[in-house]
């Protein structure tokens, strides 16, 4: 079997491929940044030369050759295009072979796969009544994000720490103690606004806080795990396996935020988690509301053995081009038997191609502040 073509597909923010092979089978794949759509798409037309001809069941070989084979290597927009190329390739590997993915994984680790769920509120007294409408759907743990409500506009550190201990106290007070809570945080804030932060949520024992430092520099972990006993997370913005090393081998956090569509895909999610396994640390996978990806990084859950959580995005009714395998009851997804990711994709049906930008946030002084 070999691989005839490679066709980027664009649905309002998300970037998706199919892979096309001679003997007719063909797999679907997930690039989505939500951002910088243009350049992951260029990125695939660019690959459709280096991938036509290859055999897709070399999953370990392709993601080497696409990593490791060109100059310059990493950063979103390249790990995206070879997230989407791989996730593809391995939809190809379990059609081929007439069993789910999850299966070429090593088989399921369990049974259901426990999801998590946004939970929002311009107050605390809203964010208690779309908590409580929540936990009637089965949810176990809600995720909040009390900084995305800014005041006057401006994003000032102090004020915001300040703020959502207001809002743990006000949460914890309503869903009790057998609730969840993970605090997400957006890597917003310095070390030592971080510090503060946690000292004023600890009393209300959140699950974990999730990416309290920008990316950029892991081995700034360092200093908050000397000042902190809260659990943390953090993953989502980082790339291949080997970008875990300093947060992983220092045990500088809990729980691993990796996202299948940036990180690589399910060949790279695979050796992440299993790296985390080594240091016990959980899985929390980030779940962009983009479909296929959702379902890629579902048959990683259930096949790994330190999976926790996963960030819901795919049970959502509203996404009209796609039938996936899968049934979401109390609080838990329940993946089908169906030959590869088990998604089927209406390309008649995708949505009109959306430019969509991140808010670019300011201080009161007009500084630039990460969104």
């Amino acid at each position: 079997m070999k691989i005839t073509s490679v066709k980027p597909l664009q649905s309002d923010k998300n970037v998706f491929v199919k892979i096309t092979t001679d003997e007719g089978i063909f797999g679907i794949g997930d690039g989505t940044l939500h951002t910088r759509a243009k350049g992951v798409v260029a990125v695939l037309t660019d690959l459709e030369p280096v991938l036509v001809g290859k055999d897709p069941m070399q999953t370990e070989r392709l993601w080497q050759e696409i990593y490791r084979g060109t100059f310059w290597r990493g950063g979103p927009i390249l790990m995206a295009a070879l997230s989407a190329v791989d996730i593809a390739l391995w939809d190809i590997k379990g059609k081929a072979l007439n069993t789910p993915v999850y299966n070429l994984l090593g088989g399921p680790s369990r049974e259901k796969i426990r999801m998590y769920t946004h939970c929002n509120g311009k107050t605390p007294e809203e964010l208690c009544r779309n908590a409580e409408a929540l936990l009637k759907e089965g949810y176990t743990c809600l995720r909040i994000c009390p900084y995305d409500n800014l005041k006057d506009g401006f994003f000032e550190p102090g004020i915001q720490v300040r703020k959502v201990a207001a809002y743990m106290k006000a949460l914890r007070d309503c869903v009790g103690e057998d609730v969840e809570i993970i605090l997400e945080c957006h890597t917003r804030l310095t070390p030592s606004w971080a510090i503060k932060l946690c000292e004023s949520v600890a009393p209300y024992h959140p699950l974990f806080v999730e990416d309290a430092l920008r990316a950029d520099s892991p081995e700034s972990y360092r200093v908050l795990r000397a000042h902190t006993n809260l659990a943390l997370g953090t993953g989502e913005k980082f790339g291949a396996p080997w970008d875990y090393k300093t947060v992983f081998e220092e045990d500088l956090i809990d729980y691993c935020r990796t996202d299948i569509c940036n990180g690589g895909g399910i060949t790279s999610f695979m050796k992440i988690a299993h790296y985390a396994e080594s240091h016990y640390i959980e899985m929390v996978p980030h779940g962009l509301p983009s479909p296929i990806g959702q379902m890629a990084a579902l048959h990683c859950d259930l096949a790994v053995t330190n999976f926790a959580l996963q960030e819901r995005g795919l049970h959502r009714p509203d996404i009209p081009f796609i039938q996936a395998d899968m049934t979401f009851k109390d609080g838990f997804i329940y993946l089908g038997s169906e030959p590869g990711i088990g998604i089927h994709l209406d390309e008649k049906a995708l949505d009109p191609i959306r430019h969509y930008e991140h808010p670019h946030w300011v201080r009161e002084d007009g500084s630039v502040q990460d969104w």
